[in-house]
């Protein structure tokens, strides 16, 4: 799958295969149920049109620039998936190309008619243009499906309407899945994304306090811990889902590794400790192989599907107290993982 940076860096490539492409739009935070069956039928009117599949999508989310801009980050979205994870998602579905529209001033300025013309005609050469039935593009969100489906009749690309995606009769929508991650109901939120809901990403150096804490036989190493920081834009990046988790890691071996993770800003320690007071991932494995060594994890990408909400995040009363609240999270997981089945990947 190719992916570029703005339009611009597209069009070189689309006008030297000289075909245009069948495409969509929207911020596909999540890529869940209702967007795969939308890239399911843009893959089919692609491959009728003998053009790639192409999917236009935003970074940051728009609502992210526009609360950025009013100085209230509060009105920024919660985020199912970063950009990472977006691209992920977007290849196994078969997309060929992605193309990232750095929402800016710029872009929330062009009019519909502008973007029909910049971005779909010459930046793109759309031939078909795929939608969700409540589409809105342009300054001021003024143009809609009506005014899509006229530009496609004026300027040659076709133009269809994509109804909502129901699973046993509730239309699936990324706000319905962070409202399932937002209220911890793991088991729902997988069922609207057809797959565990998971993060990924690099694992960073910490403070590596984890391997201090709760040194004994039953933990000889301590709470070593992978963690992913949430870097690009930490101020306004706000996870859908946050609290104590049963996890599975995969990407470090052949098979994947259980464990405990804490997603959020842990309360219980210093917020100007070395990662800031941003959202973290830290996972804890509960068995970890010998035979990777230690420190195996530092710079690797590894995905961590959080299948089972534990508790939310604690504010606990000293390192001691972390400690325990640990352990009792790392039992409480063994019996979570003793209780279910889980596919091998």
């Amino acid at each position: 799958m190719k992916v570029f940076r703005g339009y611009r860096r597209a069009i070189s490539s689309l006008q030297q295969a000289r075909t245009g492409c069948a495409l969509t739009i929207g911020n596909f935070d999540g890529v869940h149920r209702g967007h795969q069956a939308m890239i399911a039928l843009l893959q089919s009117e692609a491959a009728h049109r003998s053009v790639p599949s192409c999917v236009v999508t935003f970074e940051p989310h728009p609502r992210d620039y526009f609360a950025a801009r009013a100085g209230k980050p509060e009105l920024a979205p919660a985020r199912i998936g970063t950009l990472r994870d977006k691209l992920t998602e977007l290849e196994r579905c078969g997309v060929d190309q992605v193309v990232v529209l750095p929402f800016n001033a710029a872009l929330a300025q062009l009019s519909p008619q502008a973007f029909v013309d910049e971005v779909l005609v010459h930046g793109l050469g759309a031939k078909y243009v795929l939608v969700g039935d409540d589409f809105r593009f342009g300054a001021q969100r003024a143009g809609d499906y009506a005014f899509l489906d006229a530009a496609g009749d004026a300027q040659g690309f076709d133009v269809a309407r994509m109804q909502s995606y129901e699973v046993h009769g509730l239309r699936v929508s990324s706000s319905a899945v962070r409202e399932a991650l937002a209220q911890g109901r793991m088991a729902d939120a997988a069922k609207l994304l057809g797959r565990p809901y998971s993060i990924s990403g690099h694992v960073v150096h910490g403070r590596k306090l984890g391997r201090q804490l709760g040194v004994s036989p039953a933990y000889p190493q301590g709470f070593r811990t992978l963690n992913l920081r949430f870097a690009s834009r930490a101020h306004l990046w706000k996870t859908a889902a946050s609290g104590i988790f049963a996890v599975r890691v995969l990407g470090l071996g052949a098979q994947p590794l259980h464990g405990v993770a804490n997603l959020g800003i842990r309360p219980s320690l210093d917020a100007s400790d070395v990662n800031g007071g941003r959202v973290l991932l830290e996972t804890y494995c509960l068995d970890w192989p010998a035979a990777l060594g230690l420190d195996a994890g530092y710079g690797k990408i590894i995905r961590v599907e959080l299948l089972h909400k534990l508790h939310d995040e604690r504010k606990y009363d000293g390192l001691d107290a972390l400690t325990q609240g640990i352990a009792q999270d790392c039992d409480d997981a063994r019996a979570f993982f003793a209780s279910v089945s889980i596919p091998r990947i």
